[in-house]
């Protein structure tokens, strides 16, 4: 009897196009979602499952550095490639695998956000199919499919594809080549969403290659409520049950030695009763032996009962979007609060964890006059961050990300610059992707870098030596947790120093400002 072949799945997360705010952490963990996608996908019969995150890669390597997949290919041939366009700043990168994967004859296959609010563009980039929303059942159609040598949409809905060179979308009713005038309603319509997220596997982190995981993503949720101008995740929050999450994190510590995780959900208090008792099961399991990192908003500071359970549990760090400490920029975001409360909350969530507080400088007004002058925003921002005593920083640009209403207030007034200037690779709040308001280009571009070259200042290595020093004297006086909290805090204020000081000498930086100006 022949054997039948075995057929192989390879899930590319693609690198970032060059040195970021992500690049230190990127290499010891890896996005959640392409590792779902990637498990259910390797619960089918004749089917072998790998992930490259070539962001978290130690294997061979192409003359320029990237991981070389003429190598991976010539070892493991792929009869199928997805790609995660979770982030638009990679997405060149993607469409570059894409032309190298379809010059093998492999088919491709997309998704995640970039990909769902730009099936058009994905498509005549050699992809094949863009899947819009939850991939994990889609992916288990094409598979079979694909085994079945029958086109690789067949049977899926939530889909796009080229058909005769023209874009064709199947909607989740199953109806072909819907036309709907309204964007927004077109990918209402096309997205795919799994009800009962309890019933999906544990991620299988055992399917990455060359790489090395030291943090574990784990999630409960998916969706967002709050309708944040800047955001591109939409539609109402769905989630599992806080058994799931635990029992995923009790398979992690048995199976992996996990002991580090960072909760991805963007907002953990969505479901708070759930999150409330997933907290307790963990700190009744585990106390604080486990080392969490958790995302939530500012106004958790009004609940102690559940900074409590997230301390109980072995929290130890809170990354906080607080955005601007100016109020005309929060209610242009429809963030939802002001910055009246904004120190206040911040003392009492300081108490309990380890801020990481992140911002969004030059934010566009709704009248297109700007706030405030650019002056005034740098003081501000220095005055806030100073009383807040948070204990790292995140400055970003403010940036159109794809299918957000930022996006489409600044592509009315011709604000935006056209990606023939500012292409997807900048994307990452490094760069200015619009025309600025009351300052310069110049401007805009150094002043975030400038503030958090103030933050972290180059003094710091100095002053971790001296709390070196002075450690046995500090130990007796203040404890061990407070000299702990602020040598770590030095230690990282050191860090970010060199890494600004990179990122300042960059000669890729005075090539784009030069560009803009020419255009």
């Amino acid at each position: 009897m022949p054997e039948s072949k075995v057929f192989l799945f390879r899930m590319i997360i693609p690198a970032f196009p060059r040195i970021n705010i992500f690049t230190r952490a990127a290499g010891k963990i890896t996005a959640l979602g392409p590792v779902l996608v990637a498990t259910s996908a390797s619960k089918m019969w004749g089917w072998r499952v790998e992930i490259i995150d070539e962001n978290n890669y130690r294997g061979p390597r192409d003359k320029s550095g990237f991981p070389d997949h003429e190598a991976l290919q010539k070892e493991n041939p792929a009869d199928l490639v997805g790609f995660y366009t979770g982030l638009s700043s990679t997405i060149e990168r993607v469409w570059e695998l894409a032309r190298f994967y379809k010059e093998q004859n492999v088919k491709t296959v997309a998704g995640a956000w970039h990909a769902h609010y730009m099936p058009e563009e994905t498509l005549r980039h050699n992809i094949d199919l863009v899947v819009h929303g939850d991939a994990e059942l889609v992916i288990q159609q094409v598979l079979i499919n694909i085994r079945n040598n029958i086109d690789i949409w067949e049977g899926t809905s939530g889909v796009s594809f080229l058909k005769e060179n023209e874009v064709t979308h199947i909607s989740l009713s199953g109806i072909e080549g819907i036309n709907i005038p309204d964007e927004d309603n077109l990918l209402t319509e096309l997205m795919n969403s799994i009800s009962d997220l309890s019933s999906l596997p544990f991620p299988d982190f055992g399917l990455l290659r060359f790489a090395r995981m030291k943090i574990y993503p784990i999630g409960r949720t998916r969706g967002c409520g709050m309708n944040c101008e800047f955001c591109s995740v939409k539609g109402k929050a769905r989630w599992a049950n806080a058994l799931h999450l635990f029992d995923t994190v009790k398979w992690l510590v048995e199976t992996r030695g996990a002991k580090r995780f960072f909760i991805v959900d963007d907002r953990l208090e969505e479901d708070l009763e759930g999150t409330l008792e997933f907290f307790k099961m963990i700190a009744k399991k585990y106390g604080k032996k486990l080392n969490l990192v958790v995302q939530v908003r500012l106004e958790i500071a009004k609940n102690p009962e559940l900074l409590k359970a997230m301390a109980d549990a072995g929290v130890r760090t809170v990354a906080i979007g607080y955005e601007s400490p100016i109020d005309e920029d929060l209610i242009a975001m429809r963030k939802g609060y002001l910055s009246k409360n904004m120190i206040e909350w911040t003392k009492i969530i300081r108490k309990y964890f380890w801020i990481h507080a992140m911002f969004i400088f030059g934010y566009p007004s709704k009248d297109g006059k700007g706030a405030v002058g650019v002056k005034e925003t740098m003081k501000r921002f220095k005055v806030f961050i100073k009383k807040a005593r948070v204990h790292s920083i995140q400055i970003l640009k403010a940036f159109p990300i794809t299918g957000t209403d930022l996006r489409k207030r600044l592509k009315k007034t011709g604000s935006l610059f056209p990606l023939s200037i500012v292409p997807w690779k900048y994307y990452d709040g490094n760069w200015i992707a619009f025309k600025p308001e009351n300052m310069t280009v110049e401007e805009f571009q150094d002043i975030p870098l400038k503030i958090m070259k103030w933050f972290y200042s180059p003094f710091s290595f100095f002053r971790v030596c001296l709390r070196a020093v002075v450690f046995p004297i500090d130990y007796l006086v203040r404890g061990w947790k407070a000299w702990r909290d602020g040598w770590n805090r030095d230690a990282m204020k050191a860090y970010g120093s060199r890494l600004i000081r990179r990122w300042q000498g960059h000669k890729e930086s005075k090539e784009f400002l030069e560009n803009l100006k020419k255009n």
